[in-house]
């Protein structure tokens, strides 16, 4: 029994977990769009949030997302005992042509997998796709699952000025239906540019506000309607759209542009949101909002705006019994990612 098993054999699950791909790197490392991208997102986290985060990758991150030895102690003492392992996500490099995005996501997916395939009975892995090619990324899904064993995929939420329910990504959509993987949405800076410069809100607030924005797309624009098998999990607890999700409802009553096949808030319960949303109120809330059922354990292992106490902070959540617990802890992610015997 690993270090958070149950005495039901129920897992404990963290749906979002990162890792990093050193090969990737040399692969873009003397692109101008590199260093173009560099610079943009000096200018959307302000010079204090960029240097402080490079002091961070030198000093943690780049141990905690390469050494496989430093994540399974990691691991244990936060009491998990399997990770859905994602690319971080300053590896989309979604402005890549469609060779170089290719070469990218093979060594991307391809070093995902041999890093789960060193500890198989405690990682499992997300794959990425080129989103800005999508009928490549729906060929790249198709590989990851059914080659590497991948369980779904995570991207950003948007790419090319082009928002999630915009037709051209029809083709990923009906992949990941067909293969039955699960969709993580995990947004890469935020589009509100210098306005969140400072203070770190370009993290703070835009990182929920991105996937806030990522997820009314998918409602409003009838993604989940015409794709109803379609499994999405959310970062961030889904940003703020579960907690006012009423102001949607609203303007579907009365605005004629807001045209949504079904009330707004009745989509909720087709997404998947994880815990990452710090305090016990609000997780409870978001608990009571869409259903225990769609609730999964994330951790956003090893970076600062994560925690480290994933389980201690839902037990502090009031009102929850041990059969609810035990959704969130690990036996809907172990569902959605297809572990042996909850598949």
């Amino acid at each position: 029994m690993c270090a958070g098993m149950s005495a039901d054999s129920t897992p404990t699950v963290d749906f979002h977990a990162h890792a990093l791909i050193e090969p990737v790197e040399e692969l873009v490392r003397d692109h101008p769009q590199r260093a173009a991208e560099l610079t943009q997102q000096l200018q959307w986290q302000g010079e204090a949030s960029a240097r402080h985060n490079l002091e961070l990758f030198a000093s943690s991150y780049m141990q905690a997302l390469t050494s496989l030895e430093h994540r399974l102690v990691a691991m244990d003492a936060m009491g998990v005992d399997v990770q859905a392992v994602s690319l971080s996500p300053t590896q989309y490099y979604y402005w890549a042509d469609r060779d170089l995005a290719d070469r990218i996501v093979r060594t991307a997916n391809g070093g995902i997998a041999e890093l789960c395939a060193r500890a198989p009975q405690r990682l499992v892995g997300l794959a990425t796709v080129s989103l800005q090619h999508p009928d490549l990324a729906a060929d790249q899904l198709t590989h990851a699952v059914r080659e590497l064993g991948l369980r779904g995929v995570q991207i950003s939420t948007r790419v090319d000025n082009s928002e999630l329910d915009d037709p051209r990504f029809a083709p990923l959509w009906g992949a990941a239906e067909a293969l039955g993987a699960v969709i993580f949405i995990h947004p890469l800076g935020c589009t509100l540019g210098t306005r969140l410069a400072s203070h770190y809100l370009s993290n703070v607030v835009g990182q929920p506000l991105e996937t806030t924005v990522a997820l009314s797309h998918l409602i409003c624009g009838g993604v989940l309607e015409r794709h109803p098998a379609l499994h999405v999990c959310a970062a961030h607890g889904g940003g703020y759209l579960p907690q006012y999700i009423g102001r949607t409802d609203h303007a579907a009553e009365v605005r004629p542009e807001c045209t949504v096949p079904d009330r707004p808030s009745s989509y909720l319960g087709r997404i998947f949101y994880d815990s990452l949303v710090y305090d016990a109120m609000t997780l409870r809330h978001l608990i009571e909002r869409v259903g225990p059922s769609q609730v999964v354990l994330g951790t956003d292992y090893p970076f600062d705006m994560g925690v480290s106490d994933p389980l201690a902070r839902l037990d502090a959540v009031p009102g929850l019994d041990e059969s609810r617990r035990r959704e969130i802890r690990g036996a809907t992610a172990a569902r959605l990612l297809k572990l042996p015997g909850h598949g």
